[in-house]
């Protein structure tokens, strides 16, 4: 990486924030899979008793 070449404190700071950066978006990139899978997943549940409810009442 950039500090293991320039070998400057300057180097390894940004190394290490590039590196928490990548961190971070790579929870927040599966925080919102998870929430997807989630509202998906609620959309079933409800879609299908919704269409159990109106084929009770006869629409």
């Amino acid at each position: 990486m950039l500090s293991s070449v320039l070998r400057s404190q300057r180097a390894i700071d940004v190394n290490i924030a590039i590196m928490r950066t990548f961190v971070r978006l790579r929870r927040i990139s599966l925080s919102h899979e998870e929430l997807a899978r989630k509202l998906s997943a609620l959309e079933r549940k409800y879609d299908s008793q919704f269409e159990a409810s109106s084929t009770r009442s006869g629409s």
